[in-house]
Order: C-alpha cells, then structure tokens, then sequence
C-alpha cells in the first residue's frame, strides 16, 4: 500500500490509537522539535503512552550538530518520568556504513504490527503536507525487517551516552550563529521580530498574563508565555496552526546564552508563544535571567534592572529560530 497523503495520521499517531505501545524508527534525519510535538500531539488526543526509539542513521559519517544533540538529550531526559507522557529514546550509528533508512515499526505486546518505509525523515518538514510531498509503504511481509533494525541498532550509541563524542563528531554549526549575527547586524527586519514582554500599553508586565501567567490560584507560579500580538501573528513570522490542524507545529529556539526552547504559538488569536509539554519551562527560563527566584511574579522594573523589556528572534529556518535576551555588558 502506498501512502502519500494524511502520513502523521496514518505513521505517527493511529497504530497507537488502536493499541500498538512501541514506535520504532530508523531516519536519516530527525530534529528534537518533531519528538515533542509527536508526545504532545499523543498526550492531546489522550491515547495511552507509547514507547519511541528513535536511530539517526548518518550520524557514523557526519556526526550531529550540537545544537540538535543538545535537543534531542533534552527530550529523553524530560519525558523520563513524567506520568501519563510517552518515553523517548534517541541513538546516533557510530560505526560501520551510514544507514539512508526510513523505517517505521509499530509493535504491540513485544509483537511486530505495522511497518512503513519510504521518503519521510522523521521531521515536522517531511510529515507537513502544506511543504513537501513524500511517499512511504506500508509493507504486508514484516520478514526480517526486525533483524534489519536490530542490526542497526547494534552499531548505535544513545544520545545520554557520558562519551558519546567520543564515538560521533558533535559539531557547532556555525552558519546558525553567523546567520543571526548577520541578521542582528543588517536593516533587512524580514527576518526578525521584536517582542515586546510588557502589555500592550508598555506600562508594566501582565499580573496574571505573560511571564506572569501563572500568578494566580491554582497554577504552578512559574507558567508563562511570551505574548504575540494579533499582527505579528499573522505576518507569517512563526508557523501557526493551519485550516483542520488543531495545534499549531513546534519550532525550537536556539537562544544567546546557549540553551534550546521547544516552543509553539498557541491560545486563541495565536497570541501566546509558549513551551508546550510544560508552560512552566518558559517562565523558570526568564526568571532564571531576571536572577529571580522560580514562581516570583515579574515586573517592569525586574526587566529595565536586567537591561530590556523585550525579546527579539531571527529566523534560521522554517522550524528553527535564533531567541535574543542579551544585554550589553
């Protein structure tokens, strides 16, 4: 059966729906910001959690972008033990022959149900069908197709390894950055936008809105979003939710001081962008830079004491963003 429209549905989410619990993938390419949205996509539509193990396959010849390393480490150790969140695993091939591979294997009980192979990596990009067409197979005959991942599976190291450089090249893409700084430095504003952190009339931060979202009872203090305005959101800046889409995709934010945010546009109007699995993560980033303490509410004069009421991002990509918090020295 060959497959080419509706693949997220058909690959990422309906064996799971009805009963299968382990996801198993070989991809030429993948991103972080793909396995938290497909865990939170999971827990929305409340189907019962599932296992992903997910094996990057040319990581044995051209190794991994720090950036995305870092992510993918991120992504394990977050959803280790939060309850009622599916599991993920990630493994890098270190040695033998790079592995081109695009295998998706749905087992159930330890027994194999479903296998699909074709063109899609296992990226938002690949699974979006508003950007790229791709073809994949859903194979009847599952004979050896275990023993082919199994074998790839032997010559892989996980991501959490203590001494995972010491089997692949991690590497610092360094167009990223030369392409924020080039960005920050030039009068072409196509590429970036400016968030103001304060309500709309400037005079101070949201009491219960924005990085003070969670200041109110019965939430975790720390929750918080970066406000969008209605304009901004509907420039095109970020991706947001498309007709019959009921979330928007996540992208990830690369920001000044070295850290990686999975973030989405969400609420009505799309005018928050927040850190989807947990919206507290967003908060506890900024008061980490505020040098206050987690569930403080945060004030104007908290953001003019740091040096700037605002936020600024560069877009790298279609699914990765360059966050500015800096302040000069």
């Amino acid at each position: 059966m060959i497959l080419t429209e509706d693949l997220t549905n058909s690959i990422l989410i309906h064996p799971a729906s009805i009963g299968a619990d382990h996801l198993r993938i070989i991809a030429r390419y993948a991103t972080p910001q793909t396995a938290s949205w497909h865990i939170q996509r999971l827990n929305d539509l409340h189907i019962s959690p599932i296992k992903i193990d997910l094996i990057l396959g040319m990581t044995a010849s051209k190794g991994i972008e720090k950036m995305l390393h870092n992510g993918f480490v991120d992504v394990t150790k977050r959803y280790q033990n939060i309850k009622g969140y599916s599991s993920f695993k990630c493994q890098y091939v270190y040695k033998g022959l790079p592995v081109n591979s695009k295998l998706y294997l749905w087992e159930k009980s330890g027994e194999l149900v479903d296998v699909f192979v074709g063109s899609a990596d296992y990226t938002l990009y690949s699974f979006n069908s508003h950007r790229q067409k791709e073809c994949m197979a859903k194979l009847n005959d599952h004979r050896d197709v275990l023993e082919y991942f199994n074998a790839i599976e032997k010559n892989s190291v996980y991501c959490t390894y203590g001494s995972v450089e010491d089997h692949i090249k991690v590497y610092t893409k360094k167009k990223s950055l030369e392409l924020a700084e080039e960005f920050s430095n030039t009068q072409d504003t196509s590429n970036r936008l400016r968030l103001s952190l304060l309500t709309a009339k400037g005079d101070r931060v949201g009491e219960r809105s924005g990085l003070n979202w969670g200041q109110r009872d019965g939430r975790e203090r720390n929750q918080a979003y970066i406000p969008l305005p209605r304009d901004k959101a509907l420039c095109g800046f970020f991706p947001t939710k498309k007709p019959g889409d009921e979330k928007a995709p996540h992208f990830i934010a690369i920001t000044d001081d070295g850290k990686s945010l999975v973030l989405r546009v969400e609420q009505q109007g799309d005018k928050a962008i927040t850190t989807p699995e947990n919206n507290s993560r967003i908060g506890e980033y900024f008061r980490n830079r505020l040098s206050l303490p987690n569930g403080d509410p945060v004030t104007k004069d908290d953001l003019i004491k740091y040096g700037r009421t605002d936020v600024e991002f560069i877009k790298l990509d279609d699914e990765q963003y360059y966050m500015d918090f800096s302040v000069e020295e």
